[in-house]
């Protein structure tokens, strides 16, 4: 009887280190797939804090808070259970549809150049009379944006524990959901909230932290600005990135092949060689992400212009 109960009690231990080594496996690789989709996440960062540009100050961590759980949303109620069945059952459909997000990342991207360019605003810029209804359209097209970066988040991690069993694929997804959307909207909120510590400190007692908030103050829509640009320009990067990646893989190699080439004409100078090699890559895939969108920009806004002309 003893001998037994020793026995049961070996086996339980057995199964509780499996368990735990299980659980070790699981966060060590949500680990991994997080930090293969940190690109994209500088680039979803970069994108978000334009939305709330021009809003109510007291608005602004609502209105994060409402697009980060929007991204929850995108990412464990939509993404996932999708990416999930078709990397089980048709993988081969991943790449198009993701190509497909890419081919919508740069016409946003080209559509805010031609926007610059032009003079042209999208009606929700120009008509926000209606402050809930201005909020609500905001809202709306930054989760339509964070739609495509996040399915991009997801494809990444998930192609990085594509050996894993199915529900392991499935929890590591979770987690990478959660943590990635919690860095991208937590750093989102300290940035938009910036020069409201920094009116704070302008108020202190002490002259040093009265200078640092009167350069907060100064800095920040500097900050927002740029942020702005970046986010133009890190649409182009991702979506062109999506495509040329995309159509590699269906065959048409051109694309990557002169970036690659490019890319190791730059990895030829000394010292500066990564880097040089990661901006052309970077530079390839942004005016690739350009040219599409351009395109697609002048389809949807330049042609019937010009039928309606004649």
């Amino acid at each position: 009887m003893a001998g037994g109960l020793v026995a049961l009690l070996d086996d339980i231990a057995a199964l509780v280190r499996l368990a735990a080594a299980s659980v070790d496996d699981v966060g060590a690789a949500a680990g991994r797939a997080s930090l293969k989709a940190t690109g994209v996440v500088v680039d979803d960062t970069a994108v978000t804090p334009r939305y709330v540009q021009g809003l109510a100050p007291e608005r602004e961590l609502p209105i994060i808070k409402r697009i980060a759980l929007g991204s929850l949303r995108n990412k464990i109620v939509i993404i996932l259970p999708v990416i999930l069945v078709l990397s089980q059952f048709l993988p081969w459909l991943l790449t198009p549809l993701l190509m497909l997000g890419g081919a919508y990342l740069s016409f946003e991207g080209a559509e805010r150049i031609w926007e610059a360019v032009s003079g042209h605003h999208r009606q929700e810029d120009a008509a926000a009379a209606v402050e809930a209804r201005q909020e609500q359209t905001v809202v709306s097209g930054a989760i339509r944006t964070d739609f495509i970066l996040s399915a991009e988040i997801m494809v990444i991690a998930l192609n990085e524990v594509a050996a894993e069993v199915f529900w392991a694929r499935a929890v590591i997804l979770v987690i990478v959901a959660l943590l990635i959307t919690a860095l991208v909207y937590g750093v989102v909120g300290l940035i938009v909230k910036m020069d409201d510590v920094g009116l704070r400190l302008t108020q202190h007692r002490s002259a040093g932290p009265q200078r640092l908030g009167r350069g907060l103050v100064k800095g920040m829509p500097v900050l927002l600005d740029a942020l702005s640009t970046i986010g133009i320009a890190a649409m182009l990067w991702v979506g062109g990135h999506i495509l040329v990646a995309g159509f590699d893989e269906l065959g048409w190699h051109g694309p990557l092949g002169l970036v690659h080439r490019i890319e190791e004409t730059g990895h030829a100078v000394p010292a500066l060689g990564p880097v040089l090699g990661w901006l052309v890559v970077t530079l390839g895939s942004a005016i690739f992400g350009l040219v599409v969108g351009a395109v697609v920009v002048g389809l949807i806004h330049l042609v019937p212009r010009r039928r309606a002309g004649h």
